[in-house]
């Protein structure tokens, strides 16, 4: 009986331990951010194959997305701890840099871009 209980006992410390850590898990991936929208030219006009580039200015690690056909670009997967600069650019034309700010606490955030400039 008491080896059972022993038993009994290790069985349900490590099932505790299991269910925090994928809890911890959980709770991590669901903080993760998503930056999306469109990017259009001066008239509104959505632009397709577009290429967006999104840098993480604490590790200078830069991401690119190209346009979908409607002009949507998506990243998921961002540390909610760090700032982003995010900007598009077509054909030597470029688009403002625009910053996602870590104080911003949304989860998900739509920025679309307009791209309107002759790249410097």
């Amino acid at each position: 009986m008491n080896s059972r209980l022993r038993l009994f006992c290790v069985g349900l410390t490590l099932f505790l331990f299991v269910s925090i850590v994928a809890a911890q898990d959980a709770k991590h991936e669901a903080q993760l951010r998503t930056v999306h929208g469109l990017i259009t030219d001066k008239s509104e006009t959505a632009i397709a194959s577009g290429v967006v580039f999104l840098k993480n200015t604490r590790s200078n690690v830069v991401r690119s997305y190209i346009s979908d056909d409607a002009g949507n670009y998506r990243f998921s997967g961002l540390d909610p701890n760090a700032d982003y600069e995010i900007h598009a650019e077509k054909d030597g034309v470029t688009s403002a840099t625009r910053t996602v700010s870590s104080f911003d606490g949304k989860k998900d955030l739509t920025l679309n871009l307009k791209i309107d400039k002759k790249k410097s």
